[in-house]
Parts: structure tokens; sequence; C-alpha cells
């Protein structure tokens, strides 16, 4: 059985335009402090559901599950993590949940570096690059 703090993670990859949606915690993760929107993936949810809800949870915007781009353990917590790609459908990105999220940005393609130093996990870099360069 898996614990509260085992459940996996489902974190929201969100491109409108030329811009994907990164939000800040409040509480930062070690060196993590802007990712994208993420959160626990409840026993009767899939990724796909889970990273809608919390989208929506932490910023308002509403977003339909398109495909999973990868999965792993995250090398700074420890977490599994899976990545999906999400199409906001409705709804503005805004602060929703200010007890979890300090900020939200729209970055375009050679911004990401400055909110995410350390670099992307490559299948969600490639799609970043496909997404936001074509």
């Amino acid at each position: 059985m898996t614990t509260e703090a085992q459940r996996p993670v489902a974190a929201a990859v969100v491109v409108q335009g030329e811009r994907v949606l990164l939000v800040r915690r409040r509480v930062a993760e070690g060196a993590l402090s802007w990712q994208f929107p993420a959160g626990k993936i409840e026993p009767e949810e899939t990724p796909g559901e889970a990273a809608a809800r919390e989208t929506e949870e932490e910023t308002g915007l509403l977003v339909v599950p398109q495909s999973v781009l990868g999965q792993r353990v995250h090398p700074m917590t420890g977490r599994e993590i899976y990545y999906i790609a999400c199409r906001p459908v409705g709804g503005q990105a805004v602060v929703a949940s200010g007890d979890e999220v300090a900020g939200l940005a729209w970055a375009a393609h050679g911004e990401i570096p400055q909110y995410v130093p350390y670099g992307l996990f490559e299948p969600v870099q490639n799609y970043l690059d496909a997404a936001l360069l074509s």
C-alpha cells in the first residue's frame, strides 16, 4: 500500500501559444522553486486526471490531458513523477491557491532556464522544443 508521502505526483505541462505555464511554490522543495503545476495523484485518479485537477486548483486554468510525456523518480525530490502534456480549454491562469502558489509565469522557450536553471527532464524538454519553437 502506498502511503500519502510516497504517492506519485503528476505535473501538467501546459502550452498556450508560444509559452509554457510555470508556478512558483510558496514553499520551495530544495532548489525547486518554479515548476509545472503538480500534485499527488489520488488513489482513484489517472496521472492525467491529477494533472488537470492540480492545474485547476493551483491556477484556476481548465486543461485537458493530452499525453504522458514521461515518468521518472525526480532527482531532487526522490518522488515518482509523471509529466502530462495538457491543453488549456477554459479559464484564466491566476494564483488560485495562495497557500501553495506564490506566483505564476507564462515562459517563452528562451526564458525557461531563468526559471528552471537545472534543466528539464529530456522528454519534457523535447516536447517543449517542438511545441514552442514550431
